[in-house]
């Protein structure tokens, strides 16, 4: 949630900033400047800036209120730092909305460097109008007071897939080259690489790789970014495993859907076209959140058609709707691929440790309904399916609980899982570790070369298989594997 920020916050904001002598002690000057503050905690600070001329008053021409209540705009922000920081005139002025009483101000802020707009990458606006939030007041006063900005320490997370996994990766399924980039985000800092950035890169397609500067950087996301099925039918998101990108908790990250009219139809059977080919690598997605989303499920990343696949990336604390027997997949959420083919999953990580995994009714890490995955040298741990009531849905209940790790429904679909591991995920129905039903029963479970373990089923699963349930053709198929409780 983002805040406003009152008169009051900014009173007191300038006051530590700036250290006036006469912000300090107790007494008021005589008689006061406004008849609004009397009586207010905060009466001396708003004298005092009245006093070294920071503030006129919100009322003019008479100007004997202060208004303490009201929020600040981005307009009045500037006139508070330019007389604080008495800030000299400039001829410049850089901004196409800037004009009326604020525009001075405005136009001495950007010539100090203070400001550099409000609709990056272009920074042609200021948006004079909208009000300012605590972030935005943050990064104000830093750069006005010359002050150096405090990198907050990388949060490193688990590594990135099964450090053990070693299994050979088929054509197709491995890293896209990047070397010929179309779309490159970033002018080498990382203040340049924005949400709006990704979201117009992603809707152009292609391949996007970033310049954020050395250092690994989190881009937070205010929206998602959306395949365009009409755009470059190949996608492909690298983040040279620098970057992340964050939902902020509040929304989806990355979302494709070749049946979106909004995204535009490109041909008449939409569920099985062979385009948009997204893939992402070397990236990692946290805090993507579709709780209460259209469609449901995928908290960091939701898929219809064309093709999919996900390579040397991590998800950590992702979430979608904690209740619903079809909701499904945190992490990542897909529903049909082109004639059928597999979604693959190479050398990533779901969670994997605690404190990092992803939460959803549903398949915690990964969920899809008649969709095909294979999954190779990866790792899921710390996944949670937290519904209750299964599918369907028992009487008196939401439903969902089911595929700690990855939930699987449908008809004719295949999982197969190689040289993975996939241990401490829970659900609190079927399928601790593995959800899989194929209703026609034509589906198959294939494990090879991979450990299960710790995975608990607080309701069903299938006997002599620890966190898995399963229902499909034939026998689950074995191979060189540990599975145990």
């Amino acid at each position: 949630m983002r805040y406003r920020i009152s008169t009051l916050l900014i009173v007191s904001a300038l006051l530590a900033a700036l250290s006036s002598p006469a912000a300090g002690g107790d007494e008021l000057p005589p008689g006061g400047s406004f008849l609004d503050d009397d009586y207010s905690q905060h009466q001396g600070a708003i004298e005092a800036i009245a006093a070294i001329g920071v503030t006129r008053g919100c009322n003019p021409p008479v100007n004997n209120l202060f208004c303490p209540e009201d929020p600040v705009t981005r307009g009045q922000m500037a006139a508070f730092l330019t007389r604080a920081l008495d800030l000299p005139a400039t001829t410049e002025s850089p901004f196409t909305d800037a004009s009326g009483v604020f525009e001075d101000s405005i136009n001495r802020l950007a010539a100090a460097g203070i400001t550099k707009g409000c609709n990056p990458p272009d920074n042609d606006r200021y948006c004079p109008d909208n009000n300012v939030i605590r972030e935005q007041m943050a990064t104000f006063l830093t750069r006005g007071l010359g002050l150096t900005p405090i990198v907050p320490p990388v949060r490193p997370g688990p590594p990135v897939g099964n450090p053990d996994g070693n299994a050979p990766i088929p054509a197709g399924a491995g890293l896209e080259s990047v070397t010929s980039p179309d779309i490159v985000i970033g002018d080498g800092t990382a203040a340049s690489c924005t949400s709006q950035a990704v979201v117009d890169a992603v809707a152009q397609g292609g391949v996007i790789v970033f310049d954020c500067g050395p250092d690994a950087v989190t881009i937070f996301m205010t929206e998602p970014a959306k395949v365009f099925n009409d755009a470059n039918p190949d996608i492909v998101i690298d983040g040279g495993g620098l970057v992340t990108l964050s939902g902020r908790g509040e929304n989806r990250i990355l979302y494709m859907n070749t049946c979106d009219p909004a995204l535009v139809w490109t041909t008449p059977h939409c569920q099985n076209q062979d385009h948009p080919r997204l893939t992402v690598q070397n990236m990692t997605f946290v805090d993507g959140n579709s709780k209460g989303d259209d469609p449901d499920g995928g908290g960091a990343i939701w898929v219809r058609g064309g093709r999919f696949k996900i390579v040397n990336s991590r998800f950590f604390n992702n979430v979608c709707d904690d209740t619903g027997p079809d909701v499904g997949g945190a992490a990542v959420r897909v529903f049909s691929q082109y004639q059928g083919l597999p979604v693959y999953v190479v050398q990533s990580t779901f969670g994997g440790g605690e404190g990092y995994g992803n939460v959803c009714s549903n398949g915690g890490g990964l969920s899809s309904i008649g969709v095909s995955y294979t999954v190779i040298n990866s790792l899921f741990s710390h996944n949670d399916a937290i519904g209750n009531g299964a599918n369907p849905a028992r009487g008196g209940t939401p439903g969902g609980g089911s595929g700690g790790a990855i939930y699987n429904d449908g008809n004719t679909f295949t999982l197969t899982i190689i040289d993975s591991v996939i241990e401490d995920n829970h659900a609190n129905e079927g399928g601790g570790a593995v959800f899989f039903v194929s209703n026609d029963r034509s589906g198959t479970l294939r494990i090879e070369d991979s450990t299960l373990r710790r995975n608990p089923s607080d309701g069903f699963e299938t006997r002599g298989f620890p966190g898995i349930f399963y229902l499909g053709n034939g026998p689950i198929q074995v191979i060189n594997s540990t599975i145990e409780e």
